[in-house]
């Protein structure tokens, strides 16, 4: 059983800009290209920062409203220094969040969910720019097959990782739930069974209906 891999989800014809691209440049990027942000890259390409909508927007939110009020005043100074920026480095949020393509795909949620951070620029070993990969990326998971899920847990989990008679156990997959029914050898088995079936990308939910044949936990006997 293994997790999806960034290499495998992420988007490998990165739009990315230098140091010293203009803001307009950069806005026109986003537009021509449908997307949210762009990686900034040094000559090595290398990311050093990321450009979003929001780092671009500052500079509306520094101008006063219609009615005369607020403008750049109610800024925090960096926020105001990136208001009056003209270039990629001094409009990125830098240093740059990046992944491996290694990565599995929990590992760059869990990075994003950290950072507080909606994507990813993916880099080999060399720090290099490959690709990058958003929450968007993240949630494809999520779309597998129900089939193909049932499949992963019987050949994967059940019978591969814990050795047991794939006809022992019934699994059950809908919009992505598990129902895990029948009986295994161990009582100690069913909380890994669960446990492992949580891990398969595309599962939303596990429900356990499994019994066993000898309780070696020594825990309360079985209802």
């Amino acid at each position: 059983m293994l997790h999806r891999k960034i290499g495998d989800i992420m988007t490998t014809a990165v739009v990315r800009v230098r140091r010293d691209t203009g803001f307009k440049d950069i806005a026109l990027r986003l537009a021509e290209h449908d997307i949210t942000a762009v990686p900034v890259v040094d000559d090595q390409d290398r990311p050093v920062g990321v450009v979003s909508e929001a780092d671009l927007l500052r500079k509306q939110q520094s101008q006063p409203d219609p009615g005369g009020h607020l403008g750049e005043a109610h800024l925090p100074p960096a926020e105001r220094a990136k208001a009056h920026a003209l270039t990629a480095e001094g409009l990125m949020t830098s240093p740059a969040v990046t992944a491996r393509s290694q990565w599995s795909v929990v590992e760059a949620a869990r990075t994003m969910a950290r950072h507080h951070v909606k994507r990813l620029p993916v880099v080999d070993d060399g720090d290099r720019l490959v690709g990058i990969v958003s929450r968007a990326d993240l949630l494809h998971v999520f779309l597998r097959r129900d089939v193909a899920i049932r499949e992963e847990i019987s050949a994967e989990v059940l019978s591969r990782t814990l050795g047991l008679d794939p006809a022992a156990v019934t699994v059950e997959v809908a919009d992505g739930r598990v129902t895990l029914s029948g009986v295994v050898p161990h009582r100690s088995l069913v909380p890994i069974a669960v446990r492992l079936c949580e891990g398969v990308d595309g599962v939303v939910d596990v429900t356990n209906h499994l019994g066993f044949d000898v309780d070696d936990t020594g825990g309360p006997p079985r209802p």
